[in-house]
């Protein structure tokens, strides 16, 4: 299975991912947080208006990971420091277990090779055990803590996980 990611760069592409992540964010973090954290969270991150300022203005970049036709996830990137910042790595409900998530990760892979990056990094819930198992299948491991004061009361309580990526002229396995 080849999985398209398509840069983000257009007003419909950042409504069609707005309209995704709220979906996603509803369904999948009420397990996790409370739903007046979620509504903060989608308006302030998720937002049209938020993605269209993190790509104009923070240089973040949106892919939007293609199937039957329509967006089914998305991801955020930016570079720092020599490493890729994983902001955003999402895949709606009935495309989870598909390998959509494992042809993006190997799309970050590539995208770090071909910009000599090191290491990919996240953050991600404490509390997000599925995610972080996901992660950690893909060679991520755990590096710190980290508590964020993200406004309106509210807190990130997160993992900040990282996973090197080989060179490539170097002759390892992953």
């Amino acid at each position: 299975m080849s999985v398209p990611l398509q840069r983000v760069n257009s007003e419909e592409n950042i409504a069609e991912l707005a309209r995704l992540a709220s979906d996603i964010w509803r369904e999948y973090y009420i397990a996790i947080i409370t739903m007046e954290q979620i509504e903060y969270m989608i308006g302030k991150f998720q937002s049209a208006a938020a993605i269209t300022d993190q790509i104009e203005r923070q240089g973040y970049e949106y892919y939007a990971i293609q199937g039957d036709g329509a967006a089914v996830g998305y991801l955020s990137v930016k570079p720092e420091e020599g490493k890729l910042f994983l902001s955003k790595f999402y895949v709606a409900k009935a495309y989870r277990g598909r390998g959509y998530a494992s042809q993006a990760m190997a799309f970050l892979e590539q995208l770090c090779q071909a910009r000599s990056l090191s290491h990919i990094w996240l953050t991600v819930n404490r509390h997000n055990e599925a995610s972080i198992a996901v992660y950690e299948k893909k060679g991520f491991r755990v590096v710190r803590e980290q508590v964020a004061d993200i406004g309106g009361g509210f807190v990130m309580d997160d993992y900040v996980m990282e996973k090197e990526i080989a060179s490539l002229g170097s002759n390892a396995e992953g």
